[in-house]
Formats: C-alpha cells, structure tokens, sequence
C-alpha cells in the first residue's frame, strides 16, 4: 500500500508508535503534536489521509476536522478517540469524517480501516476522471485514407507513440489534428489513462491557468471549492493543447516549468503537486514566425516540437476525398435512417473539385447535410450547399489549360485569391462568395500567403 498520512496526536510515544508501523507497510508519513501544526504542515503540504486524536490540549480534533473540510471537502480524516468518547467520534463522521478507530489501537484494525480509506480515496480519484471524460464533447473516429501523405502520418504515430517525447502537430484547421492526438495516445503505453483535450482558443486568458492547472478554494471570484485542472486529472495520461499558438505568452511561461519541472501549482495553492502527463500540442499558426514577432516562447517552442506531425489539407489528398465522402454517407445514413447509398457522378465529381477551406470537418458537415437534403439512393448536385456550385462555376470560366508540366496548386490558389479581390476592390466580404470560403478562411489565407492590399 502507498499512500500519505498525517498523524496528529499530542502523545509522542503515540505518534512514534504508530509512524513505525504504518512506515513499515510503505506509507509515507508526517506527524505533528497539535491541531495547530497539522493546518501549517498542511499549507506547504498535502497528505492523502489525515489520522488525527480526537482530544487534544488547544484545538480539538474537531475543530481541525471542520477546518479541513472547509477548505477541502474532499480530505479523507481518520479520527482516533479514548474509551468514552466515541459518541464524539460519531458525530465527528457525520460532519464528514472517514471512520474512527478506539483507543487503544489494535495494529489489524488500524490497518484494515485504512485500507478501506485508501480505496475510498481511489474511487473518489477515479469517479472525478470519468466525470472529466463524460464532459468531453469530441467524439474519436478512425483516421481514414490511403493518400501518401496521410500513409506518412500513419507512420510517424507508430514510431513516436511509444515513447514519452511531446509531440507538435501542424495542420489548417478541420484536417483532424486531434483524432491525430488521440491515434499517438491510443497507440502508447499511457493508453490506460486519461487522454484530455483543450481547445486554447475558447478558454479567456483570465481562465486558462486554472483550467490547466486548478485552484484552490477563494483563490478567485467564484472559487467556491478547490477544484483540479486537467493536468493533475491527467496524471499518468496525456493533455492535449490544441490551438496552442492562441496561448499568450504569460501562460506560455507558466506552461514550460510544468514541462520542465514536470509539477504544477494550484491557482491560489502553496504546494507544488508533482504530474506526470505527455504533451501533445497542435497548431494552424507559423510558430516561428510567431517567434519573430514575439508572439510565441522560443524555449516552449522547442520543448513542444520534439516530435513533429505535419497533416496534409483534405485538398491535397486526392482520391481520400472520395474515400471520405463514402465514410461518412454510411455513419449519418445509418444515423438518421436515410437510405442514402453514395453519390451520384456529377455530385461526387463536384465533391472531388471543390477546394475544402475546412478540410475534413467541412466535408463531414456537406455529406450530413446532403443526406438531409437527398430524395433518392444517391446524392444529387441539387443536395449539396451553394459553395460548392460557386467555387465549380468559378473554375469553369478560368481561361486557360493545364500545362503539360502541370501547376503549383498553392500558386494557383494565390492568384485567385487575388484576382478576386481585385474584382471586388479588395473587400473580403464580397471576395469571399466569389471563392466559395467564408470571410473567416479567406482572411485566413490573405495572411498565409502574405497577400496584402496594394
């Protein structure tokens, strides 16, 4: 059995006692001769379990048993009370302590009442880990293609999942960078644990660190109770930051001790509470270009980039785009009970033809609604939203033939992209439509190619 115990008893050959046995059987102990002494060892400390006697000179058992809990309710307390007192004792468990023993101890029953203290400790532990894994709201699909470049990524998992090393992966938005996250957890030996994701865009500033790293009770307006973060929840597991170039930099420097020293610190605690979790960060952004600007830690920078995943967008994956399409026909068909079968031709070629600025979320989204829309076996042109007709309608007046040595799609997609906003002076509302993207992706890629108004 491991585990820690304060002891606190005014007896001194009752505290020796007792740290030698419960020592030998592998706890980690502390002891104090006062009630007192037990709430200072607690500030800078913090113990499984808390043995304390019941009458003690000055504060009470009692008394330090309501102390506690106040502060944290969650605190297992053993109470050990004389011949006499035991009614005491039993209110003291009504008020929200463990068990009691009875003076004088008898080591079998000392033990065994402890050992059921440490499973209840444990369920608690684990019942506050499948509540953190019910509020996640993502749900894990296979990663599905055969595209070279997805064939890569394929790769890379198997090799860097077994170790501890963190991993960064860069990819546009939608291309499933945390199915990718889960795929490196699933594969390593922290699989058994807790895999937890956070989106760093959607959390305030003002959050952030106590939704990583939790807080004590008043640490802030609202901090009614202690509460632990994501870090501490995933300890043995892994966390993953997704958007973490949305970060700001003062959380960015909190976040690279956590890694280097592999410990945290509550909002509002004392104690640094050691957490052994791997790190899995992903981005959209140009990280060291954020560098140069000052925008993001250098030092985080190379902590987070051990491993490196580049996902390809959905544009770039060729036939995955069918492969996809027919993926998620048979997951929202079966679903809402449409017997959808596929696509017709003119439909799938306008899926393969259209550009996907939201890669693989996107298209999840337009098979959904095109079974929605179907009234026949197969989806038709007419079931698929406007943005995909626009975009076909835009290449189907470009003046020009492909090149025997073929084109740069990316250098493609730029002059568009410029040849739009010129047609519209250079207003990203009415360029959008024009590309089929939203103002959002167009913005976005104005700022990816450096397109600047002349």
């Amino acid at each position: 059995m491991t585990g820690s115990i304060l002891i606190v008893d005014d007896e001194k050959g009752q505290r020796d006692i007792l740290t030698a046995i419960l020592h030998k059987e592998g706890y980690r102990i502390g002891a104090v001769s006062g009630a007192r002494e037990a709430l200072e060892q607690l500030e800078s400390k913090e113990y499984d379990l808390i043995l304390t006697d019941l009458k003690m000179q000055g504060m009470s058992g009692m008394e330090l048993l309501e102390k506690v809990l106040a502060e944290n309710p969650q605190q297992c307390i053993v109470m050990m009370t004389a011949h006499g007192t035991v009614d005491s004792a039993v209110e003291a468990m009504k008020k929200g302590a463990f068990d009691y023993l009875e003076k004088p101890l008898e080591r079998e029953d000392l033990l065994l009442t402890l050992q059921r203290a440490f499973e209840h400790i444990m369920l608690l532990r684990e019942n506050r880990l499948l509540h953190k894994k019910l509020e996640e709201t993502m749900t894990v699909s296979t990663i599905i293609g055969d595209h070279p470049k997805i064939r890569e990524v394929f790769r890379i998992i198997t090799k860097i999942a077994p170790t501890a090393s963190t991993v960064l992966i860069y990819g546009e938005s939608g291309t499933g960078k945390e199915l990718v996250a889960r795929a490196v957890h699933d594969q390593s030996p922290r699989k058994d644990r807790p895999f937890f994701a956070i989106n760093c865009a959607a959390i305030p500033d003002t959050l952030m660190e106590s939704e990583l790293f939790g807080h004590e009770k008043g640490a802030f307006t609202g901090a009614s109770s202690r509460e632990i973060g994501l870090f501490e929840a995933a300890d043995g597991g892994t966390v993953f930051l997704d958007e973490i170039g949305e970060m700001n930099v003062a959380m960015q420097a909190k976040l690279l001790r956590a890694i280097q020293e592999k410990e945290i610190r509550r909002v509002g605690g004392k104690v640094n509470i050691p957490v052994d979790v791997r790190i899995i960060s992903a981005t959209n952004r140009d990280l060291e270009a954020e560098i140069k600007k000052g925008t993001f830690r250098e030092d985080l920078f190379y902590r987070l980039n051990v491993m490196r995943i580049n996902l390809p967008p959905l544009r770039e994956r060729g036939n995955d785009i069918a492969t996809l399409a027919d993926f998620f026909v048979k997951k929202y068909g079966s679903a809402s009970g449409q017997q959808v079968r596929g696509f017709s031709k003119p439909a799938l070629k306008l899926l393969m033809d259209y550009t996907w600025p939201g890669n693989v979320r996107q298209l999840e989204s337009v098979i959904e609604r095109g079974i929605l829309m179907a009234e026949h076996d197969y989806i038709q042109p007419e079931d698929l939203p406007a943005e995909i007709h626009e975009e076909a309608t835009l290449s189907g007046r470009l003046p020009f033939e492909f090149p025997p040595e073929g084109i740069s799609i990316e250098e493609l997609e730029r002059e568009l992209i410029l040849k739009a906003m010129d047609r519209t002076g250079w207003i990203i509302a009415k360029a959008a439509p024009l590309l089929g993207m939203s103002y959002k992706t167009l913005q976005y890629r104005l700022e990816k190619f450096g397109i600047e108004k002349p």
